[in-house]
């Protein structure tokens, strides 16, 4: 885990990273790589360049959410370093004039938000009270965790951009080009749907809901639709500009890619058929469609997609209990168009990835940099960290000693390198109370401890009197050579059953770290006394 003090960190220069990012395969250069062709193909770097996201505000921001804006920012720097100079604009958009066609599941006053069934997001009252409505709520919450991880973005509200007339020209662009854009979507509807389907939602002056209906007629020149009420049945012509109507999301898309002038967005798997009908619909406009690409999916515990109204899955505060916000971006990096399940058991893993690879990055060629995550988590700049111990490590020493006091945690952590504390080390800091949370939260409930069985027995009380004249600092890679011995020494074949005794009599669980590194950061002293309380049959799960 630690870094490799020993060696000399390579230096790189400018020229050497431009070259190297003009043939990475990391997958944001890759991406990047479109964007450079795009403006070739214009004739050359005259313009800023825009990246968006875009955000259904309908239920709670959620880790999927983030995680788009996170790529794309990878995606942003990575061009940012091929095409020095080039100006580019990050736009967080949020659909929040959609109607709210459904109560979330995990908010509260469910019943007052029934009320308002159909109505924009940006006119539902805040179940939470705290804002002007509950479209408001949930830009603020993304915001404030965007906000938090520092992106560089432009947040851009659908209903400032409807009301404010920013898209009043686009808005006639679609009633001109009505015929074409039915000709476009109709094909992909149910013939149910279709019947009734029409690409503009006329917001009821009457009810204030987004409304659903066929258009009867339209004036470009006017910025007019007639429809016929659904309730009252009278026919009533109404003006779509300045926030009197809204688009169909696939519409809505397109319409939007041609109004703002989009260059990359990326987006789920379950769209990749509504951004070809939205590319095809932005070219309608008069727009050019945006290059990307569509990631997988993240799954709950139970292999299903995560969904903002159900609240399946981790939320963005859960794993920030648990974990830094870098080991969650590099979840996001990796593997973008592999289906991943986004659960608790995935967080420590991550945790040490992260750590490994910021801890190998100074010693890294310009190529091989520019494949290592931490480049594109911290934009070009990674941090520099010489950790002593993993997070897996620091999760067992949670578990042996059964201590919820940061404090205790540190004793042992300065036994095993004294010149480390909280002030010098607050990267460890934070992960010593991070491993507590997710131990009391996760590993304890689950723990399970077993009887040694016979042969188990004699190997665990030679490991001790191993253990006990053993020097009081005896190095991990000693220890380990100890355990491995009176594993081959006591017939365990294969080894790996004396390693999984090890883990399940001392410390609850069936898999666990390098039992060497453990016993040298718990202590060699504590761990002899651990492995006799084992074999005088005393509770372990107790301190």
């Amino acid at each position: 885990m630690t870094a490799d003090t020993t060696s000399t960190p390579i230096s790189i220069s400018p020229d050497e990273l431009l070259e190297a990012a003009r043939v990475s395969k990391a997958w944001p250069f890759e991406e990047a790589r479109k964007l450079v062709q795009r403006l070739e193909k214009e004739g050359g770097p005259d313009r800023t360049i825009l990246f968006e996201t875009g955000y259904g505000p309908s239920g709670l921001p959620h880790i999927g959410t983030f995680g788009e804006v996170a790529r794309t920012s990878m995606v942003r720097h990575a061009f940012e370093t091929l095409m020095p100079g080039v100006p580019t604009r990050l736009i967080c958009f949020s659909d929040d004039m959609d109607g709210m066609r459904k109560v979330p599941d995990n908010v509260p006053n469910r019943d007052m938000l029934a009320e308002h069934m159909f109505k924009p997001l940006t006119v539902v009252p805040d179940p939470f009270g705290k804002f002007e409505s509950f479209g408001h709520h949930n830009n603020a919450m993304l915001r404030s965790f965007l906000d938090h991880y520092g992106f560089d973005y432009e947040f851009v509200s659908a209903t400032d951009c409807y009301r404010g007339g920013k898209f009043d020209d686009a808005m006639r662009g679609v009633l001109r080009n009505f015929d074409a854009i039915m000709d476009i979507m109709l094909p992909s509807l149910r013939e149910e749907r279709a019947q009734t389907y029409s690409p503009v939602l006329p917001i009821s002056p009457r009810t204030g809901q987004v409304l659903l209906v066929p258009i009867l007629d339209r004036d470009p020149d006017k910025g007019t639709v007639t429809y016929e009420d659904p309730e009252t049945h009278e026919t009533v012509e109404q003006n779509v500009l300045g926030g009197h109507a809204k688009l169909q999301w696939k519409a809505d898309w397109g319409m939007r890619w041609a109004a703002l002038g989009i260059d990359y967005e990326m987006a789920g798997k379950d769209h990749i058929d509504g951004m070809k009908l939205s590319g095809r619909i932005c070219r309608v406009l008069g727009g050019k469609p945006p290059e990307g690409f569509n990631y997988e999916l993240f799954l709950d515990e139970e292999g299903k997609k995560i969904s903002k109204s159900k609240g399946n899955g981790l939320t963005i505060d859960d794993w920030l209990r648990y974990a830094s916000p870098e080991s969650l971006q590099l979840f996001m990096y990796q593997s973008p168009r592999t289906g991943k399940r986004l659960y608790f058991d995935v967080i420590p893993k991550n945790v040490d990835e992260y750590l490994s690879f910021l801890a190998a990055y100074p010693r890294q060629a310009a190529k091989e940099r520019l494949g290592n995550p931490v480049w594109h988590i911290h934009a070009g700049n990674p941090p520099e960290v010489d950790l002593p111990i993993s997070f897996s490590l620091l999760l067992n020493l949670a578990s042996a000693s059964h201590s919820e006091d940061k404090d205790v945690l540190w004793g042992f952590i300065n036994s095993y390198a004294p010149e480390a504390t909280p002030e010098n080390q607050p990267r460890l800091d934070q992960m010593v109370g991070y491993a507590i949370n997710y131990f009391n939260d996760f590993v304890k409930p689950g723990k399970t401890y077993r009887e040694p069985s016979v042969k188990e027995q004699a190997a665990l009380a030679d490991l001790a009197d191993r253990f006990a004249a053993a020097p009081e600092h005896s190095t991990a890679e000693d220890l380990q050579n100890i355990v491995y011995e009176i594993g081959k020494g006591h017939g365990f074949e294969p080894l790996r059953d004396w390693f999984k005794a090890l883990y399940e009599v001392l410390l609850g669980e069936e898999q666990g770290p390098r039992f060497g590194s453990f016993a040298a950061l718990y202590g060699v002293r504590q761990t002899e006394k651990l492995i006799r309380r084992a074999l005088a049959g005393e509770d372990l799960s107790k301190a």
